[in-house]
């Protein structure tokens, strides 16, 4: 009998954890490009993220649940029936179409058990805890700043049931799920382009906190924390710190804490750090400058403050009264400096901190002075790391410096560290950008210091005298006007002017007071 010629197909290797997970959220995002109320990947990064935020809740109650069962405890669930996943997502061939839309977007709606009652977001911003502060209100607050927009319920159920495929209860999967998250939010931050937020790079964080060295029982904080990149990496360094069960409830109970002013990061920061395996996320909605700075009390103070505070914007008057009258400014960054300050604890550890901040808050006079003036006599402003050009590309071309203060006492001298660029680079571009093995230079000499083409040392003394000017170059380096990007000298040459224009305006108001 004549043998077939036919070759056999290989069988199909399975997919991994990772490919599969990458598979099902390319597959939603796909859909969400059908829907007409989606513009971009703005728009869909937001409505995946709280789709995922309610599927992950659903797992993790059911969980907890079956944990008190077993211990033979009271459960009371954050989100009640008929509103948790299982009631209303999980069903492939649930609520679609129109009904599912006006059960997600209506204040009152016909909901999946055939009852009248409040629509899903209705129903969810108006959850409260027993006693604040809960899940509970965490939700509340996420589903206030975030809303349906896709036209469809067809389409939204596709992506529903896409979603119910991925497994909260997994180890390996929430694992995995972190990482694509992360790579999403850089595709968030690429499509928002000037509108967007000023993201701090990966390898920048990572130094941030690797020198800083929060450890366990510690309490750390990013009051601006945008979508949690100082918070998920402090996290991850905390756990690698972790080797009894009891080190683990250290973790999760009070070690990260984040604050946040804009709804739609509030809401990607709490997933990141979901996904990361923080289990309640305590980050406060709402302006962290909103609080008067005399006010602020030993028992609301921290270990250790990573953050990267907004700059260049301005505070409305009821924040500026929360600052003494002579340290008030339009100028964000000084603001949250002063904020930074007042929130480090002095025992029994000094608190310390790492802040990213504009070249004009070195250079500044004025009310900055007085700020870094502060800063000075009252904390130990032991190392700036100045930063190459375009590190935050193409977001911004503001040149950035690293300030790393704690509260050990007055400054005596302060240490420059100028992280050079990559050998035969001019700067860092979207698609060749800074990578974490560049610090290796400055990992090496933060332990071991000593003065060399790199570093310097400035006695205190001599910033006084410089009217408490921190914009030091490098002794050992010629400045190099050639090679800086034209957008940099434009923004520098403009950050000069607005400081004239804010001088000339405190002469005038100073000679119409001696009128």
């Amino acid at each position: 009998m004549a043998r077939s010629t036919r070759k056999r197909s290989k069988p199909s290797q399975p997919l991994t954890t990772a490919q599969q997970l990458g598979s099902i959220i390319k597959s939603a995002r796909d859909i969400m490009r059908k829907d007409r109320g989606l513009s971009g990947d703005a728009d869909r990064l937001p409505m995946l993220t709280w789709i995922m935020f309610l599927k992950f809740l659903d797992d993790m109650e059911q969980e907890r649940e079956t944990a008190a069962v077993l211990a033979e405890r009271e459960f009371r669930p954050a989100i009640e029936s008929p509103y948790r996943w299982r009631d209303w997502a999980a069903d492939e061939k649930g609520i679609t179409g129109d009904d599912l839309i006006a059960f997600l977007n209506h204040e009152e709606a016909v909901r999946p058990d055939g009852t009248r009652g409040p629509g899903l977001f209705a129903y969810l911003r108006s959850l409260q805890g027993a006693e604040g502060g809960d899940r509970r209100d965490v939700i509340a607050t996420v589903f206030r700043g975030v809303n349906n927009r896709m036209l469809s319920g067809f389409l939204l159920r596709d992506v529903i049931n896409k979603v119910n495929q991925i497994h909260f209860d997994s180890a390996d999967e929430i694992h995995t799920l972190g990482h694509l998250y992360e790579s999403l939010l850089r595709e968030m931050r690429d499509a928002a382009g000037d509108s967007g937020e000023f993201y701090t790079p990966r390898p920048v964080v990572r130094f941030m906190v690797e020198v800083t060295d929060p450890h366990l029982g510690e309490t750390v904080l990013d009051p601006a924390c945008g979508t949690g990149g100082f918070l998920v990496e402090a996290y991850a360094h905390l756990e690698r710190q972790c080797r009894t069960v009891q080190d683990r409830e250290t973790l999760q109970n009070g070690s990260i804490l984040g604050g946040e002013a804009k709804p739609l990061p509030y809401l990607l920061a709490q997933m990141n750090l979901l996904l990361h395996g923080l289990e309640a996320p305590r980050m406060e909605a709402g302006n962290s400058l909103a609080v008067r700075l005399a006010e602020i009390s030993d028992r609301q103070r921290v270990d250790v403050i990573l953050t990267n505070p907004p700059f260049g914007g301005e505070e409305e008057r009821g924040i500026l009264s929360n600052f003494p009258e002579d340290r008030q400014t339009s100028e964000t960054a000084l603001l949250f400096l002063q904020l930074i300050m007042r929130r480090l604890r002095r025992q029994p550890r000094p608190g310390r901190a790492a802040v990213v901040v504009p070249n004009g808050t070195l250079f500044a006079d004025g009310v900055a002075a007085r700020i870094k003036e502060d800063l000075l006599r009252n904390f130990n402003l032991h190392t700036i790391v100045r930063l190459p050009n375009g590190v935050f590309a193409p977001y911004t071309s503001i040149p950035t410096n690293l300030l790393f203060f704690d509260r050990s006492g007055p400054t005596e001298a302060v240490w420059y560290y100028e992280q050079p660029l990559p050998e035969g680079r001019k700067q860092y571009t979207k698609t060749k950008p800074m990578q974490y093995e560049e610090f290796a230079g400055c990992l090496a000499w933060w332990q071991d210091r000593e003065e060399n083409e790199r570093a310097w040392r400035v006695p205190v003394r001599r910033i006084v005298e410089s009217g408490y000017n921190l914009d030091l170059k490098n002794p050992s380096a010629t400045p190099d006007y050639e090679h800086m990007p034209p957008e940099q000298l434009v923004e520098d040459i403009l950050q000069k002017e607005l400081r004239i224009v804010e001088i000339l305006g405190e002469i005038r108001q100073a000679l119409g007071g001696v009128r």
